[in-house]
């Protein structure tokens, strides 16, 4: 039973010949094209050689040959010019002199070029006619002195001859080298596609297996290519996959505990409400209202897990973003929910071509780190120049153990800990700073305190944007 390859897009079936074939296949045809072309070549070189070669031997013997023997009754002996296979006529303007039946000569019909130099107008004529009996004659007719022209035809067997010969060895010469260019070109097929055969069975392998092992390099050349970037999709992958595992487990993790402590809570209300006992008015409202925060919290959560699972660079612009427009509603925005802080802000126009919606939660979340950190009766310190946007708040700063760390998934420091957040927010900022091609940091602010910067590539005036035609 044969198995079909399954039909492309289009519904039809395409049978795709492996690569060792078509290189065994492209190397026979081109070994055929040129052996084809030398092997014509040079028989046209040999047959075009042997034709002028007999041709000056024509010329030389009808100049030569000498002109007492256009004579009545004086027959030209055979073989006397030289050639078995030759015969030769001397006509005069009244007569023909001399028979070469035997040769077929008789059976010839000589035309009107030989005419023209017999009545002298033309000196000489060479060209190729057939006998009655199929042999092939060379006939040449040159003018001499008295008005005497002198025939000479010569048989073109041997000559054909060896050409035969000449073709039947090429050919023979040519299936050979076909055969061994074919041959040739299947051992450097299978030989030179070893490595892309062991590269198609390690990946397969990885694609059964689902090990990103990289694998093993040699050399520099195009497969060793292949492989090398094989391997760096490898390692982008294996790195994707742990920042997958990684992300998982970290947001397993953070769920578990309001989930719990949700759990307790709704199970106090449920066994309160089934003993009929009840609970006070006031410790039943601040039951809820810790179960309505828990809540916040854990939907704040997810929506920063779903932020984060975007792990895909930015594809495409979405629209120009004036930077001071953006800062300025985030600050009325976190000044609603930090009533007692005052804000000291600074900026100057910046417009920055990408996702708003991004940019303001990445504002949002230095923000509200900043309000988190500071006093009740703080100050936050807002600066925008140039794309470098500052955020210092007045608390009690980032430890320099912790610097490197503050903007990894659910990382929290020893004092924040038993504060409200999940950890990602700074996260975020960093992830929303990446794909628009700018950095993040984090320092201390020169009167105390924290500084988180934020730089965005961008203009000082506004980016025109590109309209399709």
């Amino acid at each position: 039973m044969t198995i079909l390859p399954p039909p492309s897009a289009d519904g039809r079936w395409h049978y795709r010949r492996s690569l060792a074939s078509r290189v065994t296949i492209l190397t026979t045809l081109a070994a055929v094209a040129t052996v084809a072309l030398m092997a014509l070549g040079a028989y046209l070189t040999v047959r075009m050689q042997l034709q002028s070669t007999m041709d000056d031997d024509l010329f030389r013997r009808a100049e030569s040959a000498s002109t007492d023997l256009c004579q009545p009754g004086l027959t030209i002996p055979k073989g006397y010019l030289g050639a078995s296979s030759s015969a030769a006529l001397c006509v005069t303007p009244g007569a023909v002199l001399g028979s070469a039946s035997d040769l077929g000569l008789s059976s010839l019909t000589l035309g009107e070029p030989e005419a023209k130099v017999i009545r002298g107008t033309d000196d000489e004529s060479i060209r190729t006619l057939t006998a009655d009996d199929g042999t092939r004659f060379r006939v040449i007719a040159l003018g001499r002195d008295d008005n005497r022209t002198m025939i000479i035809a010569q048989s073109l067997d041997s000559q054909e001859a060896l050409l035969a010969k000449l073709g039947s060895v090429m050919l023979l010469f040519g299936l050979a080298g076909v055969i061994g260019a074919g041959l040739a070109g299947w051992g450097v097929a299978r030989n030179g596609l070893r490595p892309v055969r062991e590269l198609t069975s390690s990946v397969e392998v990885i694609a059964r297996t689902e090990d990103l092992t990289p694998l093993p390099v040699e050399g520099d050349d195009e497969i060793a290519r292949l492989a090398t970037a094989f391997n760096q999709m490898l390692t982008a992958l294996a790195a994707s996959r742990d920042r997958q595992r990684q992300l998982v487990a970290d947001a397993g993790h953070e769920l578990r505990t309001p989930l719990t402590s949700l759990r307790t809570n709704l199970d106090l209300l449920s066994q309160v409400d089934a003993e009929g006992t009840g609970l006070p008015p006031q410790a039943r409202a601040e039951l809820l209202e810790d179960v309505h925060a828990q809540i916040e919290e854990l939907t704040t959560l997810i929506g920063d897990l779903v932020e984060l699972a975007r792990d895909e660079p930015l594809t495409h612009v979405v629209e120009p973003v004036d930077v001071p427009e953006l800062v300025d509603r985030v600050i009325a925005r976190v000044r609603r929910r930090a009533t007692g802080l005052s804000f000291d802000v600074e900026m100057a126009p910046w417009y920055v071509i990408g996702e708003g919606p991004s940019l303001e939660r990445a504002v949002t979340n230095l923000l509200d780190n900043a309000a988190k950190w500071s006093p009740e009766d703080g100050t936050v310190t807002v600066r925008l120049l140039d794309g470098t946007l500052t955020v210092d708040d007045q608390g009690p700063g980032i430890a320099a153990v912790d610097r490197p760390h503050v903007f990894d998934r659910f990382y929290r420091s020893q004092e924040s800990r038993g504060m409200s957040g999940s950890g990602l927010g700074l996260s975020i900022v960093r992830q929303v700073a990446e794909r628009h091609s700018g950095t993040v940091s984090a320092d201390d602010a020169p009167g105390g305190g924290a500084r988180l910067t934020l730089w965005l590539p961008g203009a000082s005036s506004p980016v025109p944007t590109w309209t399709p035609a």
